[in-house]
């Protein structure tokens, strides 16, 4: 089965956007390529919504669903709280949409959230009004502490999630031979339906949704219309409405939703989201840090109503208010709310996750910290050298490479999670060695000038050429030259400034002091950077060079001229003898009274 988020490998390409967002750094580099490492994944969906190239995707199941609905099972819909922010279009009217989907009866996640409830306060009842748990409403806060802190799993509750809550207590009423889809914001719900099938059978994001809607046609804005109208009336939440607990999605609204929330400063239970916020909580409670309240830790920033399966681009603040005046519509409503379940919620307490796991089943995934390999400060020492930091004044921790430091980068390294093409200041520090070592190896002349025709690079093949220097200059003292005016070597420096309206490569030959060159001039920031090579076409070498080309140019045409002889004749002596000339001249000794300058090379 695929992950729940894959990356595709085709269109992922030297970004580290992931890496840097990834909050528990799940994420292995591997041939340029960010992929999403399924033991360290806790389904976040961070890296889904940041992806620039669209290369993080969500596993799609709405096709096997759509199959699951042909089976002859009845298949009911645990619809989560959240769809009142998602689809303002009305409740009723999606109802009224899933039916026609297929499914036999709707009926609101929330429910399982009111059963939580009722557990958690009979314990804390029972324990003298204290439950110092986390809650495990957020699957992907459940998947953190398993993977990233194991110490803190004693500290979860025992109760299981809103949803397997939900998904258990629908087979007790409608029998253990039906089928369950939850639909709502969660990816992590996806791995809920993987790990413990049939709590749910199968998770659908509502940005799935909204695809099979399209696919079927089904207009909301209309379907609410026929719904107001009376014109089809929408079918009723099975069993029951849910009252309070339908603002779980909400940042405080698990806690709200308790007896504790009647509490204006919530002495005994604290609500946190957001990835940063959840991570140092658990980071404290690791370090020893005091915990007496109830934890009600959701994952994405203000809740679920921005989770990575949702509508992009809507305010947080639009859906949270939604979300609320929902609430507040079935508190004050006149219709039945769910009253609860007291012999289910015993049920829950005495077996809590056992009541919905298969026997002899596994634990999936084991913690992080059980594969991960621990390093000496020697071998991080030495990587940290082999990227380039040879002391701390060079750890720079730009964050370029997405981790948060150069340290954390070679333990990624260490552990085969993270390339050294990564480091942006190594490649940079590499590309610029090669370009110093090219630039003072080659044998011809080179001058890079900016536009105030101040040189800002050069080689000591420049400073032979237009200055009194007979030695190698190199290093320090060649760096010295950057910054001075062109003119103090070449009184041609006017040259230069013509070149910073043309972008294409020009080519001239110049007669200077005795000497021919070959000049080449380029281009290498527009307006801003012009450079020159200048290639010494005197020295015997080129001479030599030039006249095995100038031979074989001269065969060549020899055979031709053969081919065609009759209609060729005349136009190869006048080429012939053109070519002869022109060897004439490369070796010609310049006369003493010419006269310096350049001459445009014919391409």
């Amino acid at each position: 089965m695929i992950h729940p988020i894959y990356t595709e490998l085709t269109e992922c390409r030297d970004c580290y956007k992931c890496v840097r967002g990834c909050p528990v750094k799940a994420i292995q580099v591997k041939d340029g390529s960010a992929v999403v490492v399924k033991d360290r994944c806790i389904y976040c969906g961070h890296c889904v919504d940041i992806c620039p190239s669209h290369a993080k995707k969500i596993r799609n199941d709405l096709a096997r669903v759509r199959q699951f609905l042909t089976s002859g099972r009845k298949i009911y819909c645990s619809l989560a709280p959240s769809a009142a922010s998602e689809f303002p279009d009305g409740m009723d009217a999606l109802v009224l949409a899933l039916h026609r989907l297929g499914f036999s009866g709707v009926s609101e996640t929330a429910l399982g959230a009111a059963l939580v409830n009722e557990a958690i306060e009979t314990y804390a009842q029972e324990h003298g009004g204290v439950c110092n748990d986390i809650s495990t409403a957020c699957p992907t806060v459940v998947q953190t502490i398993r993977k990233y802190y194991p110490s803190l799993i004693g500290h979860l509750s025992k109760i299981p999630s809103p949803l397997q809550c939900h998904s258990a207590y629908l087979r007790k009423l409608y029998g253990q031979e039906i089928g369950i889809v939850f639909i709502g914001p969660c990816i992590a719900k996806k791995v809920e339906a993987d790990e413990t099938p049939g709590y749910p059978d199968f998770s659908l994001t509502f940005e799935e949704l909204r695809t099979w809607l399209a696919l079927e046609h089904l207009d909301l804005a209309l379907l609410s219309e026929q719904v107001a109208s009376d014109a089809e009336p929408a079918p009723c939440f099975v069993p029951a409405r849910a009252g309070k607990s339908t603002l779980y999605p909400v940042e405080g609204g698990m806690i709200a939703s308790l007896a504790w929330g009647s509490d204006p400063f919530q002495t005994n239970a604290v609500a946190i989201s957001g990835s940063s916020q959840v991570v140092s909580t658990l980071s404290g409670m690791q370090c020893g840090q005091e915990h007496n309240n109830f934890l009600e830790l959701l994952f994405c920033e203000g809740g679920c109503i921005n989770g990575p399966g949702a509508q992009k681009g809507r305010s947080s603040a639009s859906k949270k208010a939604l979300a609320s005046r929902y609430t507040r519509s079935r508190i004050a409503g006149k219709g039945p709310t769910f009253a609860g379940d007291h012999a289910f919620v015993r049920l829950l307490l005495e077996k809590g996750y056992s009541l919905i796991q298969q026997p002899g089943k596994a634990e999936t995934d084991l913690p992080v910290s059980s594969f991960v390999s621990k390093h000496s400060e020697d071998e991080i020492g030495r990587t940290l050298k082999f990227l380039g930091k040879r002391d701390k004044a060079e750890e720079l921790n730009c964050g370029g490479c997405g981790y948060n430091s150069c340290r954390e980068m070679a333990i990624a390294y260490l552990d085969g999670m993270a390339e050294p093409e990564m480091c942006v200041t190594k490649m940079r520090k590499e590309a610029q060695s090669k370009i110093d070592v090219l630039l003072r190896t080659i044998p011809i002349g080179v001058v890079i000038v900016d536009d105030q025709l101040r040189i800002v690079d050069c080689n000591s093949s420049f400073l032979h050429l237009f200055s009194e220097v007979d030695f190698t200059i190199e290093g320090d003292l060649l760096n010295l030259v950057g910054g001075l005016p062109l003119e103090r070597f070449v009184p041609f420096h006017e040259k230069f400034r013509d070149q910073f309206s043309n972008a294409r490569v020009q080519q001239y030959r110049l007669h200077y002091q005795d000497k021919f060159l070959k000049v080449t001039f380029f281009s290498v920031e527009k307006q801003h950077l012009v450079g020159a090579l200048f290639e010494d076409i005197t020295t015997p070498t080129v001479r030599r060079e030039t006249v095995i080309k100038k031979a074989e140019d001269v065969i060549q045409k020899s055979l031709e001229t053969v081919q065609q002889i009759a209609s060729l004749l005349g136009e190869n002596a006048a080429e012939t003898e053109i070519m002869l000339n022109s060897l004439i001249d490369a070796f010609k000794v310049p006369a003493v009274n010419q006269s310096d300058g350049f001459t445009k090379e014919e391409s």
